[in-house]
């Protein structure tokens, strides 16, 4: 079928686009030699791993189930970092994953014999720089006063001054500081990340330099990546991990959605059966304003209309566009960027059903990947 034959609402892949993402952070690990993981917490739409995993190095995991998603549906290189662990899954994580990352000493040395004992391969401990580049972004920024996540420089010195023997575990670090952001941050970060551990980072295996990394973005600047890159691993003598979301599946995804009817009080809003609130979160949690095919800001265009959903929640708006022509019940309209954070993060809030998952491959032709339906539902619930 093609995309004006897609049944709504539905989440769609674009093969096309996720290549060319490919192809860009192919060419950075070659040129940079370094590893670049896919951060499944943003795109598991393991459909598309046997195509990523022709690029890329393997995969990030957040927790078991993520990490055993990647050893089923990609099999490469299989890393996690959790802020905490329970014992049932480290037993299960210890056979799976390559490089497993704590949060905290106390973890560590809960579980680092354990581990080392099961099987001798990488443990590492996630550092806060306390260096923060987040701007007005705060519910995404790591640095934060107060974050739980990274152990800081004062925690990190009294833990191996109290017990050395903590250093012989770590076999290497991990910081994670960035969202949605540009190699000169990561420069900002790694300097502060530099002054208050590197001299720990000698003597190490590898450096993980976590995500949001927008690589693939137009504006990145590359360049600089792959220097910051180079001279990590010439310094230290580490190897490198990245472990970008984004910039994976960046601008290769749609929702595609029906006006199901318009109600004007004062404003025109167009109801549709796709929901900010249960098929795109992030719109309502960061928030932002999705791009949407054919449509300007608000009065840029000639016809305004806010843009909501079929649910009960009053504030389930997607956001205020403006178009050419005036729009009609039965029409059909394309968000995009929507193949990151939104299948993963959907629901079923009010009973809503959830997009059925397709993918358009390079020639334009669309095809069913999975459709949902009443048990996917009520099966959450009992």
């Amino acid at each position: 079928m093609r995309l004006d034959e897609v049944p709504t609402p539905a989440y769609l892949a674009d093969e096309k686009k996720l290549k060319e993402n490919l192809e860009i952070l192919k060419q950075v690990q070659e040129q940079a030699g370094c590893k670049i993981l896919l951060a499944q917490k943003a795109f598991s739409m393991f459909a598309e791993y046997p195509l990523i995993g022709k690029y890329l190095a393997g995969t990030t995991a957040s927790g078991i189930y993520e990490a055993r998603l990647g050893a089923e549906e990609m099999g490469k290189e299989n890393h996690v970092f959790a802020p905490a662990y329970k014992e049932k899954d480290l037993k299960e994580l210890v056979k799976i994953c390559d490089h497993i990352i704590f949060n905290s000493f106390s973890q560590l040395e809960k579980y680092g014999e354990l581990i080392r004992a099961e099987h001798p391969f990488g443990i590492g401990i996630r550092l806060n720089p306390e260096c923060s580049t987040q701007g007005d972004h705060a519910i995404y920024d790591p640095c934060a006063p107060g974050s739980r996540l990274g152990v800081t420089l004062a925690n990190f010195e009294k833990a191996v001054s109290e017990k050395p023997e903590l250093l012989t575990l770590i076999d290497g670090l991990h910081f994670h500081t960035l969202c949605e952001q540009n190699s000169d941050d990561l420069e900002t970060t790694l300097a502060a990340f530099e002054e208050k551990f590197g001299k720990y980072l000698h003597g190490m295996k590898w450096l993980n330099m976590g995500g949001g990394h927008h690589i693939t973005r137009d504006n990145y600047d590359r360049e600089r990546l792959i220097r910051l890159i180079k001279h990590v691993k010439e310094t230290y003598g580490v190897e490198v991990y990245l472990e970008p979301g984004e910039a994976v599946a960046l601008n290769a995804g749609y929702l595609v959605t029906e006006v199901m009817d318009i109600v004007d009080n004062d404003i025109k809003t167009l109801i549709l059966d796709a929901s900010a609130a249960c098929h795109m979160p992030d719109v309502l949690e960061m928030p932002y304003r999705p791009p949407l095919r054919d449509s300007g800001e608000k009065g840029e265009k000639a016809y305004d209309y806010r843009l909501s959903s079929y649910t009960c929640l009053a504030g389930d708006i997607i956001g205020d566009y403006s178009f050419d022509h005036e729009i009609k019940v039965g029409d059909r309209l394309i968000f995009e960027d929507m193949a990151i954070y939104s299948m993963v993060k959907n629901n079923t809030f009010n009973g809503i059903g959830l997009p059925a998952i397709m993918a358009m491959d390079e020639n334009g032709d669309c095809r069913l990947i999975k459709s949902f339906g009443y048990e996917d539902f009520k099966c959450r619930l009992s």
